[in-house]
């Protein structure tokens, strides 16, 4: 397939076989996933629905007006669906679309990974360098 065949879409052993649309791809999926909170929120709804104040407590230091924006952008990206009950008071609820819950494989792994750093990087930290005199 060539950069200038728009006659059909490319498979994704063509999308991984060349730079530019493998970049694209990427370049698609930061988009999707970029800012400091996002995968935070994702983990948190991976555990079921759950209300707003459910994914705030799970996640310290986050602003309520971040969340707010985070799940906004996560709805327009097709990650996760907000549920409105018509209850008095009015229950909301999120939690991830058919998209969203293919990313919990990635996220499995990175937690993984993270795990393993944290605990790779802690073994091998040399805290004699440490100053712990204050001036």
């Amino acid at each position: 397939m060539t950069k200038n065949d728009t006659s059909r879409k490319p498979t994704p052993k063509e999308i991984k076989s060349c730079p530019e649309l493998y970049v694209l791809a990427l370049n698609d999926t930061i988009n999707v996933f970029s800012g400091k909170w996002k995968f935070a929120i994702l983990s948190s709804i991976t555990f079921g629905k759950q209300r707003y104040t459910d994914i705030q407590n799970n996640i310290p230091k986050i602003t309520p007006r971040m969340l707010s924006k985070e799940l906004k952008d996560l709805e327009m990206n097709g990650m996760i669906t907000r549920i409105v009950h018509n209850t008095i008071p009015v229950i909301i609820e999120y939690k991830l679309t058919k998209s969203g819950e293919s990313i919990k494989e990635v996220i499995e792994k990175m937690v993984d990974w993270g795990i393993t750093h944290r605990k790779q990087f802690f073994e091998n930290y040399d805290y004699s360098k440490i100053d712990y005199k204050h001036k």
